[in-house]
This record gives C-alpha cells, structure tokens and sequence, in this order.
C-alpha cells in the first residue's frame, strides 16, 4: 500500500480534501494509541489539537468500536459532527433486542473464559469485546476464546487488537455508519481513517472515486489502497489536512 503522505500520493489527497468531503477517523489505534487496557487510551495532546482544528475546517466524524457515550467522554470539546459508536450500531442499530442479545453473550463468555487470567469481556450494551491483550499463554487463549466466541449464535465476529469483537448479525456496521453521515452532512465523497479488521466495512463503504480509505499500519490484508506507517503518523497527516484547507482559504 502506498503511504499517503508520500509526494506521489498528494494528488489524490489533495482531491479529496478540496472537496466537499467529510473526514471520518476511528479511535483507538487511529486517534488514540493501543493502549493496554481500554480506559487508558487517549489522544496525545498534539493529536488532540490538530485534530480540533481539522474538525473546525471539515464536517468530522468518529466511528467507533467504543460506546457511544465512552466515545463523546474521550473526544470532549472536539468539534465534531457526529459520533457513532459500537461498530455502527450507535446510533443506527439502537434496538432492545439487540441490548438482550449481548447480555446473554457476555454473561455466557464470562463464565466460559472465567478461569483465564489475562482475559476479561468488555460489554458495550449493543457489542462486546474479548480481551486477551494481557494474556500470558496466547496461543491457549486465542484457540479456546475463538472456541467460546464460535458456540454463539447469531453473532458477526470481526478481529481486533489481540481482541475479539462480537456483534449481533445483520446490524448496522462502520460502512453503514459511514454512508448515513455522508448523506446526513449532504458531502459528495468521504476521508476514513482506521487500523484493524473493524474498519475494512468503512473502507468498503464507496466507489474508489467516492472514498480515500487509509489504513493505520502496513500489516494484515485491507481493501484500502492508501496508509498511514504507523499510529504516530496521524499527527503529520493532521496537518497536512490542515494545510490544505488553509492553502485554499488563502487563495480565494
């Protein structure tokens, strides 16, 4: 995949941030470094700034694994246009049965998994998450909570960072949620930015011609054509949307 910020990728950047666009981001492993367990992860205060004023000078969005109202704490006073939270689901998939449907999953996987140190189940109202990141035998864990996470029924199951995540199947996903903002906010194309396996939905979600998909990381397989090498990389790709929106304020 090619590096977005490489000289030959300026052009296609450049079309898209000139356009009537909105610029999507997930959150952790995007806006906010992996962190070791869930609550930790925050933007670093660079990130933070740029991101306020990428936000003031395109309608911005997050789309997120994390709840919703998680999500609204990390952002705060960020000026964005709309959060959506749980994969897509928040606001878009907000339905009771749903709600009791992931109850009865994680009080099913707690039990499972309970004698696996390391390992904790995330409930998120509409999702769940597995946690194996602080996992000492990996190998055990991954097999035996993949083997718990399969005995479900009716669930989708999408990969994360040395995590599982479950959502009800036919639920609204990061693609869904990404074409309902884009006609919401009345843009012509969209920006979206992610890293892991949640965000292949979002980086499918439009024609090429429609969308700039940027995957965070140059491992694993991605329909984006684009990426960023490496987290920290948000911060210089920040900026450069900055820059360009500046460029052409300056010169009308």
């Amino acid at each position: 995949m090619p590096n977005i910020l490489s000289a030959a990728c300026e052009p296609a950047l450049r079309r898209f941030a000139l356009s009537n666009v909105v610029v999507g981001f997930d959150y952790d492993g995007t806006l906010a470094p992996i962190a070791e367990t869930p609550d930790l992860a925050r933007m670093r205060p660079s990130t933070r700034r740029l991101f306020n004023a990428v936000a003031r000078r395109y309608p911005s969005v997050v789309i997120s694994g994390r709840s919703r109202s998680d999500l609204s704490a990390r952002i705060g006073t960020v000026p964005v246009r709309h959060l959506s939270g749980n994969h897509g689901m928040e606001p878009w998939g907000e339905r009771p049965e749903y709600e009791a449907q992931v109850a009865r999953w994680a009080r099913t996987l707690r039990d499972g998994l309970a004698g696996h140190v390391g390992v904790f189940v995330e409930q998120k109202t509409y999702s769940l998450t597995v946690h194996y990141r602080k996992a000492r035998d990996k190998s055990r864990v991954i097999r035996d909570v993949h083997a718990a996470v399969d005995a479900l029924r009716g669930t989708r199951v999408v990969a994360g960072s040395q995590a599982v995540n479950v959502v009800p199947a036919g639920a609204p996903n990061k693609g869904v949620a990404l074409r309902r903002v884009q006609r919401l906010l009345g843009c012509d194309v969209a920006i979206f930015v992610g890293d892991d396996d949640t965000d292949e939905d979002a980086f499918g979600a439009l024609p090429p011609h429609h969308l700039l998909a940027i995957r965070v990381g140059t491992r694993g397989t991605t329909v984006a054509p684009f990426c960023l090498p490496h987290q920290a990389a948000i911060d210089v790709f920040l900026e450069r949307l900055i820059a360009l929106r500046s460029a052409r304020r300056g010169s009308s």
